[in-house]
């Protein structure tokens, strides 16, 4: 008798084969780009109208938008919503200190963090990069007994401090000059999705580098003699 055909594959194994990316619960591509439409609105609204309230007004309402235009879509509503969450406390330190530019501060600050975060990781040896890429990925740690999978990803994560690190003295310092009011907003945009984006490429090519020195070290002790 011919052997009987394998049975499918429950939608159960193979969901469980492939974890989402990290880029993937952020939103893919289009939730970070989306990300920042909050941003662009507030710079826009400000340098037109040059009215606090009518830009934080502007500001909260395309989070919503976004928001709704994503749930609409059927896509993941969790990025849209932790960025009006952002937004909502960026419009009230906005409107607490009764200037524009106190709309950027939660984000000067927090870029000091997560700069200072990655450049730990780095040097107690756990970038926080692969830490994160294997940790979503359920792939363990057992990654960090490789010094070519070590170098990648400090590479990739020192990325990201040079970015975070760069946004905070660019952006501190605007905050306190003349300039706030008429540069620190547009700054802020040429810094954000740009750089983003830029990290991001350096973080794919150097998980791909690791990946591939993974492989070549597996084959190596496959091929040793015993």
């Amino acid at each position: 008798m011919p052997p009987a055909p394998e049975a499918p594959e429950a939608p159960e194994e193979a969901a469980e084969e492939r974890s989402p990316t990290l880029l993937e619960q952020m939103g893919g591509v289009a939730g970070v780009i989306t990300s920042a439409v909050p941003v662009v609105v507030f710079v826009l609204v400000q340098a037109v109208f040059k009215n606090l309230v009518a830009s934080i007004v502007a500001a909260v309402a395309s989070a919503v938008a976004v928001a709704i235009w994503r749930l609409v879509r059927g896509e993941k509503v969790q990025p849209a919503l932790s960025g009006l969450f952002g937004v909502a406390v960026c419009a009230v330190i906005a409107w607490r200190t009764g200037e524009a530019k106190g709309f950027f501060l939660l984000g000067i600050w927090t870029s000091l963090v997560y700069g200072g975060v990655f450049l730990v990781s780095v040097l107690v040896r756990r970038p926080l990069v692969g830490v994160l890429w294997h940790l979503v990925n359920g792939d363990g740690q057992g990654w960090r007994r490789s010094p070519s999978l070590l170098r990648a990803y400090d590479l990739a994560t020192l990325a990201w401090v040079v970015v975070f690190g760069a946004r905070f003295a660019v952006q501190r310092w605007l905050y306190d000059s003349a300039y706030a009011d008429t540069w620190l907003g547009w700054v802020r945009l040429a810094m954000g999705v740009p750089l983003a984006l830029l990290a991001a490429a350096v973080t794919v090519w150097a998980i791909r580098r690791a990946t591939e020195a993974a492989k070549a070290e597996a084959a190596t002790q496959d091929a040793a003699p015993a």
